[in-house]
């Protein structure tokens, strides 16, 4: 598997423990919207650990991104990243992923499982193709909302919040249940993409499956 070293451009704020990394794009390197490359830091103790990242970017900047949730409090690459600086160096290796866009549909993240779907509605706005899509955020407070503004741009009315600890003006409260998904989605027969923490990945396509998707028409990250 070849190997990158690409310095980092810039780093922005995007929530209180996420960030959006900028850095250089290697000449001929192309992903596809959703897909993703296993990434390291380069300085000492950090070159052979390796993480998984997704593109946030579209492939035509002249710049690759990521938008990171920092684990500060962990002992790990998301925590070095959170001390890292414009300069500081990545590795970045082949692209790889299972999201891809398969056509117009509900889109189900949890937290920072949003990041596959980034790219991908970025580009269907661009392509004016984002008409027909939904998305479905679930997040625990609305401060952990990952652009919420942009989505709501970019989606209006077919952008749904959730909340799980806070109550909050123009967000639903709760959890994703077989009820909730009803409320919100009148066509269970089209695509389903679905990206978030594992419990809440076992809990929606449970859901899924008892309202009558086929297992055809829903897209995972493995």
């Amino acid at each position: 598997m070849e190997e990158y070293i690409v310095k980092i451009v810039s780093i922005e704020q995007v929530t209180h423990d996420v960030r959006r990394f900028r850095f250089e794009k290697p000449e001929g390197y192309f992903f596809l919207p959703g897909q993703a490359t296993d990434v390291s830091i380069n300085k000492p103790g950090f070159r052979d650990r390796k993480n998984p990242f997704t593109f946030t970017c579209l492939n035509s900047a002249p710049y690759l991104e990521f938008t990171i949730k920092i684990y500060s409090f962990r002992n790990g690459v998301t925590a070095e990243l959170g001390k890292v600086i414009p300069g500081d160096e990545l590795i970045i290796r082949d692209v790889w992923g299972a999201i891809n866009y398969k056509g117009k549909g509900v889109f189900i993240a949890g937290g920072a499982g949003i990041t596959p779907f980034i790219a991908i509605l970025r580009d269907l706005h661009q392509k004016n193709q984002i008409d027909g899509n939904m998305l479905i955020f679930a997040n625990k407070t609305k401060a952990d909302i990952i652009l919420e503004n942009e989505f709501r741009n970019l989606l209006g009315d077919a952008f749904i919040n959730i909340l799980s600890e806070e109550k909050a003006a123009g967000h639903q409260y709760g959890y994703i249940s077989k009820d909730f998904l009803k409320q919100n989605i009148s066509d269970f027969n089209q695509n389903f993409y679905v990206c978030g923490p594992p419990p809440l990945m076992d809990s929606v396509l449970k859901q899924l499956a008892e309202l009558g998707v086929a297992e055809k028409s829903i897209t995972l990250e493995l």
